[in-house]
């Protein structure tokens, strides 16, 4: 009997996944394996909120494989000495995984290569079960990569997208391959309350609902604020609950201007992985320095712990930084502001706050999070880099009726009206009333101090 493993990371779903389907198609038997990799936990990327959203999306995948007569191999430890052990349990001759963009990633394919090699077996590396297109496809002509989006974007419409691939109806695992028990959400201490529920079932009955009742509103809503009218599918690609792949073909086939602006959301997706695939220190260094001399932490600690609690005293900003510590989840316009805020309002590095972001997001990921970060910095991709958005502008535009704040702002729950977003111009008595903070600074004040230290006066 032939015998291939496949070895989950951030692909946790059976539909669309071609690294299945190729060990199930080679083999007589699969090893379906997840290790909670020691590495991952060094490096700092094992929040609360992660594993909590991340325990669902194991149990979910077992009692699928379950359901078609398998089930999931859990093991803890070094994910490389676990596959060894594993191969060598179930004496496989073929691993099966999906390709990595991070500098991480390509670290432990590189390891598991050479330590699979070394014990007579083969690695199997595929391509498009993370992104929709695999970082090398897309390219233009002189480079690696792209560094602007609106050409990659594109060339990455044009490029072919394959199929989908059908979920197995049966997975049939070999006897003798022990497993540890999947772990349980209730087991994640400090998990944020409002944080929603992982696992490819929940993604696909989102997908469902998503295309039937939102989609079609996305490219004149998805900036709305208070209507919360975006997709929340974001922790689902993260985990790979859902295939990039899959969700391109069933948004194209929706049609209309609402699945047109939805599909490029998801080649922005793919545009940061193919810059930090290209530029793996992007994850941590500038990706196009401005030599910024940021704020020493000591001069600012107290601006930045305004920041992270959400008692800045700019209303749009702190709702924001409230439902992301409630949720684990961000609206999309409240990480634009929220980071302009922090980088060029109050001048701070864009590292403190990319930190802080993959402290709770569930959707957190090294291309997505770091890469957006530098956008609003003014370090990365952005051909705009020295463009600041005015949070009270931002505010009115985006929540006008105040809705937005008043929901995750209740100590302004009785400003009327459009007055929520400047609550320092109410009379002194009703101002007085506020348990609210005072700004931590004046927006001219901060938009001076960022123009002088880019030079731009």
């Amino acid at each position: 009997m032939t015998v291939a493993i496949v070895l989950f990371t951030s692909d946790l779903r059976l539909h669309d996944h071609p690294p299945l389907r190729a060990a199930l198609d080679g083999s007589d038997a699969v090893v379906p394996l997840f290790v909670r990799d020691d590495g991952v936990a060094k490096a700092g990327f094992t929040a609360p909120n992660r594993m909590a959203f991340l325990a669902d999306c194991l149990a979910d995948l077992d009692r699928g494989l379950r359901e078609r007569g398998g089930r999931l191999v859990v093991r803890s430890g070094d994910v490389v000495a676990e596959a060894v052990r594993t191969v060598a349990e179930a004496d496989a001759d073929e691993v099966h995984m999906a390709a990595g963009v991070s500098a991480f990633a390509h670290r432990r394919e590189e390891r598991l290569r050479t330590a699979l090699e070394a014990a007579g077996c083969r690695l199997h590396v595929h391509d498009t079960v993370i992104t929709a297109h695999a970082p090398g496809a897309v390219t233009p002509a002189a480079s690696e990569h792209f560094a602007v989006f609106t050409p990659y974007h594109r060339r990455w419409a044009r490029h072919p997208l394959r199929d989908a691939v059908a979920a197995p109806r049966v997975v049939r695992v070999p006897d003798g391959v022990d497993s540890e028990e999947v772990p349980a959400r209730r087991d994640v201490a400090g998990v944020s309350p409002g944080l929603d529920t992982g696992g490819e079932t929940e993604a696909r009955r989102r997908v469902t609902a998503w295309l039937r009742n939102g989609i079609g509103a996305y490219e004149d809503r998805h900036d709305d604020l208070p209507g919360d009218a975006t997709s929340r599918l974001s922790p689902h690609l993260h985990f790979g609950t859902l295939s990039p792949v899959e969700l391109v073909h069933r948004a194209a086939a929706a049609g209309g201007p609402g699945a047109e602006a939805f599909v490029r959301q998801l080649a922005w997706r793919d545009f940061h992985h193919q810059v930090l695939s290209a530029r793996p220190d992007a994850s941590g260094a500038d990706y196009r320095t401005k030599h910024d001399r940021w704020r020493p932490a000591a001069e600012a600690r107290d601006d930045i712990e305004a920041w992270r609690e959400g008692r800045t005293g700019y209303p749009v900003v702190d709702a924001a930084m409230r439902q992301l510590r409630h949720e684990g989840w961000m609206h999309n316009r409240g990480r634009l502001l929220t980071a302009s805020f922090l980088t060029k309002t109050l001048y701070v590095d864009w590292r403190v706050g990319a930190r802080h972001f993959l402290e709770l997001l569930v959707d957190g990921d090294v291309a997505n999070n770091q890469l957006n970060w530098q956008w609003m910095a003014g370090t990365g991709t952005d051909s705009r880099p020295n463009r600041v958005l005015n949070p009270v502008v931002q505010g009115r535009r985006f929540d006008p009726d105040g809705v937005y704040v008043r929901r995750w702002v209740p100590e302004l729950a009785d400003v009327a009206g459009r007055a929520v977003h400047e609550p320092w111009k109410l009379r002194d008595p009703d101002r007085a009333a506020l348990a609210y903070p005072e700004p931590i600074v004046e927006l001219s004040e901060g938009l001076a101090r960022f123009r002088r230290a880019r030079g731009l006066d």
